[in-house]
């Protein structure tokens, strides 16, 4: 989905749906000081977040890096540029056992390829475990992201029933409530943001679902709902999002991510 925004001069500027994504996530960060990030969307949106709404944010990578401050933005997870300006390198134990498991991050920012109603996510598999259509990366650290962490944040790039579903495919990253159910207490309290090119989902935690609180310019509640796998249910008051201003899209393109690396 490409959207539209306005420059300051009032002429309509064209923007991509990885400029959409980013510019919105970005803003759920405000006021938040510890993120743990995930490479792609998300790694886009921190750092976006730092130049406008959380200039002072703890960016905090699976490789060990916390308080990044990369050169350019990382391609993967190892990308020797995450060092660069770092306010420390962990080894695996450190960040999973002290900062993860100690309760120390804020926001969780993950990317998925299904989500369902209570925030699960799948990131191994579609199709049948056994004999799958696609095979994904899978969990990486993002199973203790969403155990551990304060809450978490999900960018989709697809906003459709085969992302949005009743059933997972596969659970790779179980939320909350499905933990308590085997009998696992997390700390956190799971996914409570979801956003994507049609619009932000919403929880307080355990025990409520997803639903729809703000839609951008000239989407429908009906239109959300049809690509929603679920019987989706929306806020009495929703709110309608702000394009990404000019600011934060010469932002993006001039500063962030100049050579394209996430940004399509």
């Amino acid at each position: 989905m490409n959207a539209v925004s306005t420059s300051p001069t009032g002429s309509a500027v064209a923007v991509t749906s990885s400029e959409l994504l980013a510019a919105v996530a970005s803003r759920e960060l405000a006021g938040k000081n510890t993120v743990f990030a995930g490479i792609g969307l998300p790694t886009l949106a921190v750092s976006l977040a730092q130049l406008t709404v959380a200039p002072g944010i703890e960016i905090v990578y699976e490789s060990g890096v916390c308080g990044a401050h990369p050169s350019q933005l990382p391609e993967t997870i190892a990308d020797a540029v995450l060092i660069t300006d770092s306010e420390a390198v962990l080894p695996m134990t450190a960040l999973f056992g002290y900062v993860l498991q100690g309760g120390r991050i804020d926001v969780g920012f993950l990317g998925a390829a299904q989500i369902d109603r209570w925030g699960n996510l799948n990131s191994s598999v579609i199709g049948d475990w056994h004999a799958p259509k696609v095979r994904l990366p899978g969990s990486g650290g993002a199973m203790e992201v969403m155990a551990n962490s304060g809450e978490v944040f999900v960018v989709m790039r697809r906003h459709d029933p085969r992302s949005f579903m009743s059933e997972l495919d596969f659970c790779t990253s179980p939320g909350p409530d499905r933990a308590l159910r085997d009998g696992i207490r997390p700390l956190g309290a799971g996914v409570t943001r979801v956003i994507t090119d049609l619009g932000i989902l919403a929880r307080g935690g355990v025990g409520e679902e997803l639903r729809l609180v703000a839609t951008h310019p000239g989407v429908t509640v009906d239109q959300v709902r049809a690509a929603t796998g679920w019987d989706l249910q929306a806020a009495d008051e929703l709110t309608t999002i702000e394009p990404p201003t000019a600011a934060e899209l010469r932002l993006l393109r001039e500063d962030v991510d100049p050579d394209r690396v996430y940004l399509r």
